[in-house]
């Protein structure tokens, strides 16, 4: 039977109000090294305490812990008692260790292979109403015994649901969801719940699976981004995480970083570290509130078993060894963990700005006669216009075409654009009449369906006419795009050269040949034609680039830093965006973070170089206020500002967040 809870310590990172405690969560995914997935059956007690104490060690606060169905639920309605008593023990060895966990119900897929319990007889996770009431039942039980427990600090319905029960309709995934989670209220537990999905839905990835975040916030109370990306470019390989982040919170839910990691047999454990060290400050910036390491421990004492016989790279995604020795990527959890100590125990928030990127519709829909390509393209350009926009020290947000675009940003930008709806066009030219600068660069698509822009209204927006050919392209034949300024842009002089490489499809690769109908020309391709003009719209102005710049980028290997980053910078500076600091090099990316007592400017180098970074101050005082900050490969500052908003509160030196062996000196 359960044994009585011990109290005699509460973890602070627990909420019995369904919202996120103010504490961020920092943590890992939990399986112990005695057993992996059958920890419960093999459960050793000494040895989860000895890897939760050496977790606790580290500054880490919570884990995220698994219901394995096979073992919770050996038969239907019936939960063993022998596994309870267990993951009790395993509950308040978190409470004698002062940690807290989220436990993960309804947990079928794992680490590249699915597992059933035997009796389901393949029948339907999402449809058949016999099953779902299984899972709810478990849910229900789990919630019902442990609720009370002051370990727990979260729930989690479901791992990776899409991978377990496959795609659904969207609402037949949100009945099943609302199901589960009403399961989990009923029984009296109050602390915040998610889905555990994975955030893969259409609105982030632009893949529909049937878990739409649209459907899915209203019943959770934060979204979980699983990032695992495979890039080409270093740049994108390490802002995809941030990319993800910022698409799940769009939608009005804090967000949690729920699994991230790398295999050592993927990564040098050293170049592990600096992945992890910039995936954990730059979605820090991009307004994460808590991360989850994948995984605890390695596995190697398991080689025999599935998953790790067939999929031999699982064995080695955790932050410490077989051996529960340290590895480097727990020391940048450590770090990590100091950093948000010192300014985020009472709840945080990224410093904001004006600048904003345009998520389209047709990213985030499945619109008649669209195909899947058009979405995988806007992915793509507005991850590689994201990327930009960092690499330029904009404080950008992203904002959805869908919900109506706001009037409160004063530069909107749209990456390689291809689609947007008729009233997402009336509503840019309002906002530029208002007084906002709109960008957007020019893009025919990938592919020969319906090829070229899907944006009319050419003249009355952007000052242009277009000079195309029913059916055809206009070929980028230089394999290199040169832009010269003729007239000034931002801070950018007349005669000043911007090159871009060459990527993309054949269909892609073309430009747009206008000629202005208002507009003024600013820079002209290297043949002379019209590549960047600016057209006065009331208050404010449009500026279109003929050139796809951004997918050109997207579409080519290990290109960034790359040169739209100066045209985004002059683009702000034309806007009159507020950049409250800076330092013009794109290596470093830059972004503020304000506590309830402390504020701080993070520096990023996104290098394999050092760098001598010289901050542009606008409305901000940094503590001390360095001439440089030289910053190692991949290394992070952190640096104490002041911004009017509590002068009157003394700024604490934080400390830096780097590794070991990776200095950052004022």
């Amino acid at each position: 039977m359960v044994r009585p809870v011990r109290t005699s310590d509460v973890v602070r990172v627990t909420n019995r109000s369904g919202q996120l405690a103010a504490e961020p969560w920092v943590g890992v995914n939990f399986w112990s090294r005695a057993g992996g997935p059958r920890m419960w059956t093999a459960y050793d007690g000494t040895v989860v305490r000895d890897e939760l104490r050496t977790l606790a060690e580290h500054g880490l606060n919570v884990t995220r812990s698994f219901c394995f169905w096979p073992e919770f639920v050996p038969e239907p309605g019936r939960l063993d008692e022998a596994v309870a008593d267990r993951f009790a023990d395993f509950l308040d060895a978190h409470v004698e260790l002062g940690l807290g966990t989220i436990p993960t119900f309804v947990v079928g897929h794992m680490s590249g292979e699915n597992w059933d319990p035997p009796w389901r007889g393949g029948r339907d996770l999402y449809r058949d109403a016999w099953l779902v009431e299984q899972q709810a039942w478990l849910a229900g039980e789990v919630a019902r015994r442990f609720g009370s427990h002051p370990a727990v600090a979260g729930w989690l319905v479901s791992n990776e649901m899409p991978l377990y029960g496959g795609p659904a309709p969207a609402d037949v995934v949100a009945a099943w969801g609302r199901l589960l989670v009403q399961a989990v209220r009923a029984a009296g537990a109050t602390q915040p719940i998610s889905l555990g999905d994975g955030a893969w839905g259409v609105e982030v990835t632009g893949r529909d699976n049937g878990y739409s975040l649209r459907e899915l916030a209203p019943l959770v109370d934060f979204v979980g981004p699983h990032a695992y990306p495979m890039e080409d470019d270093e740049v994108r390989q390490l802002l995809t995480p941030a990319f993800a982040c910022e698409l799940a919170g769009s939608l009005g839910k804090p967000v949690v970083l729920e699994e991230f990691g790398v295999s050592s047999d993927f990564a040098a454990d050293d170049h592990a570290a600096d992945y992890y060290r910039g995936v954990l400050h730059t979605t820090l910036l991009a307004g994460a509130r808590g991360w989850l390491a994948w995984c605890n421990t390695d596995f190697d004492g398991l080689y025999e078993h599935d998953p790790y016989r067939h999929h031999p790279f699982e064995l080695h995604f955790g932050v410490t060894d077989s051996e529960g020795r340290p590895k480097p990527a727990l020391r940048e959890l450590r770090q990590f963990g100091t950093l948000l100590q010192g300014f985020a125990g009472d709840g945080f928030e990224r410093v904001g700005g004006s600048a904003a990127v345009v998520v389209p519709e047709h990213f985030e829909r499945v619109l008649p006669f669209v195909e899947q390509a058009v979405r995988d393209d806007l992915r793509d350009n507005l991850l590689q216009g994201y990327v930009a926009a960092r690499e330029a020290d904009l404080p950008v947000e992203l904002v959805r075409e869908r919900d109506g675009l706001p009037s409160g940003p004063q530069l909107l930008l749209l990456p390689s654009v291809k689609a947007m709806t008729a009233p997402g066009l009336v509503r840019l030219r309002e906002l530029a009449r208002d007084g906002a600068t709109v960008y957007a660069s020019f893009f025919a698509g990938s592919t020969t369906n319906q090829r070229g822009p899907w944006l009319t209204w050419l003249e009355e927006l952007f000052g242009i006419r277009h000079r195309l050919r029913y059916g055809l392209v206009d070929t980028i034949e230089d394999e290199e795009v040169v832009l010269e300024l003729v007239e000034p842009l931002g801070d950018l002089a007349r005669g000043e050269r911007l090159a871009f490489r060459i990527g993309g499809t054949p269909s892609a690769r073309s430009y747009l040949p206008v000629e202005p109908a208002g507009a003024e020309v600013v820079a002209v391709d290297g043949h002379g034609r019209p590549a960047i003009l600016r057209h006065a719209l009331g208050a404010g102005r449009s500026v279109f680039c003929t050139y796809p710049l951004e997918h050109l980028a997207a579409r080519t290997p290990r290109v960034n830093p790359e040169s739209t980053w100066r045209l985004y910078s002059a683009l702000a500076i034309e806007a009159g965006v507020s950049r409250p600091v800076r330092v013009d090099d794109p290596r470093v990316l830059v972004g503020l973070i304000r506590g309830r007592g402390s504020r701080i400017a993070l520096f990023v180098n996104a290098s394999r170089d050092t760098v001598v970074a010289e901050p542009l101050l606008g409305d901000v005082e940094l503590e001390r206020a360095p001439d440089a900050l030289v910053l190692e490969p991949y290394a992070v500052a952190a640096v104490p500002f002041r911004d009017g908003r509590h002068d009157d509160e003394p700024a604490e030196r934080l400390a830096v967040g780097v590794a070991e062996g990776r200095d950052a000196r004022i």
